[in-house]
């Protein structure tokens, strides 16, 4: 869910990452997924390069960058990251470790703050973080993520991708105190086999104010028939947008990773 935020007092890049799941159906990535991912990473390392700000929620590979020689791209910005130390599982405290002290990344960064509940002023821009939130449930041993809230000109954007469509009632709750103009959020992980979206989804939809935007992505767009949910939300209200992230950017939904099973059956004749 790599997410830019273009404002008056700077360029903000939100989670800027990609990564494919190592395995799906019992298959490693298929070489079109390959092809893909390196196609989108050289564009998420313009856009790095032209940010201000470095927005990491938390430390799942696929949410920020990570590779060998990728941690230059962090030289002189300022980094607001998910606290490394307090509210976070081994493997991402391990991984935060690396980035910040092994890839020297802290050294090369403009400043390094550690955001969790952190407020901002600049300018005319208010930027909110969360206290950390579940990554899903709220007893899951995902970890924890933050959700960033912007405010500039009346109007209120806010991303909270991976809270899984607000699987815990303290998320939902959190978002809808803020009431964002526009929502960015991860689906639910329906392709682990749920039978059907959390009520917290269709709550958050049934809540947000008249005209909002709701963009839900990522662990939806795993799962092969997304369509039919991101239709059950629209039919809840038919005053607020109900989008997937391609939708909102007029282009082709593309679920690589779904149909990986697929592709590699075409490429096997």
């Amino acid at each position: 869910m790599a997410t830019i935020v273009e404002s008056n007092t700077g360029l903000f890049f939100i989670d800027p990452g990609a990564a494919l799941a190592p395995r799906r159906y019992g298959l490693p990535p298929h070489d079109i997924e390959l092809k893909t991912l390196a196609r989108f990473l050289d564009k998420i390392h313009k856009y790095v390069d032209q940010s201000d700000y470095v927005i990491i929620t938390h430390y799942h590979r696929d949410h920020y960058l990570y590779r060998r020689g990728e941690e230059d791209y962090y030289r002189g910005k300022i980094l607001l990251l998910k606290n490394p130390h307090r509210l976070i599982n081994r493997s991402q405290a391990v991984r935060a470790y690396v980035l910040l002290k092994k890839m020297n990344v802290e050294a090369k960064a403009r400043e390094v703050v550690f955001a969790d509940g952190l407020k901002l002023e600049l300018g005319g821009l208010s930027i909110e973080f969360s206290p950390p939130l579940p990554h899903g449930d709220c007893k899951t041993k995902l970890g924890y993520v933050l959700a960033a809230t912007f405010r500039e000109d009346g109007y209120v954007f806010t991303f909270a991708s991976d809270t899984q469509g607000f699987m815990c009632d303290y998320s939902l709750e959190y978002v809808l105190s803020i009431n964002p103009d526009f929502l960015v959020v991860s689906g639910p992980p329906t392709y682990l086999g749920l039978d059907e979206l959390p009520l917290n989804t269709i709550r958050v939809v049934e809540r947000l104010k008249s005209r909002a935007i709701v963009v839900i992505d990522h662990h939806l767009l795993r799962d092969k028939n997304y369509a039919k949910y991101i239709e059950l939300l629209r039919s809840r209200r038919g005053d607020i947008s109900v989008k997937t992230a391609a939708e909102y950017m007029g282009v082709e939904v593309n679920q690589l990773e779904a149909h990986r099973d697929l592709l590699w059956m075409r490429s096997k004749g």
